[in-house]
């Protein structure tokens, strides 16, 4: 997989998010868009009107009714990953947790509401 297209509401806080806690810089961006490379995939953050147009005839959906999606990222040490976000200001929603399928996982919310999980 080359790319995903998450679509965001405000895009300046979640570009400066995806900086912050990522440390990432940003590889594109225009008025509408924000580009990020994680590792060979790149992760584009899309103004939400402007999705109407790339979508068409599909709709999208509102971020208030549910999320559709996980993103995750393998990690080495998540206690230590969990720490060094919480200081880059992440709210975590559950973790770290230890999973029955033998992972140790933790997850959030970024300003857009796509979840993301980080995973040892």
């Amino acid at each position: 997989m080359g790319a995903i297209t998450l679509f965001v509401e405000d895009l300046e806080p979640t570009k400066q998010f995806y900086r912050d806690v990522f440390d990432l810089p940003v590889i594109y961006e225009d008025e509408n868009s924000a580009v990020f490379r994680f590792e060979n995939t790149l992760i584009n953050l899309l103004h939400s009107p402007a999705a109407h147009e790339l979508i068409a005839p599909a709709s999208v959906a509102d971020p208030g009714v549910g999320s559709r999606v996980q993103l995750s990222l393998s990690v080495t040490d998540i206690d230590a990953t969990c720490k060094e976000l919480s200081g880059r200001g992440v709210t975590f929603l559950n973790g770290p947790v230890d999973r029955p399928w033998g992972l140790r996982t933790a997850s959030f919310k970024d300003p857009g509401g796509h979840i993301w999980e980080i995973a040892q």
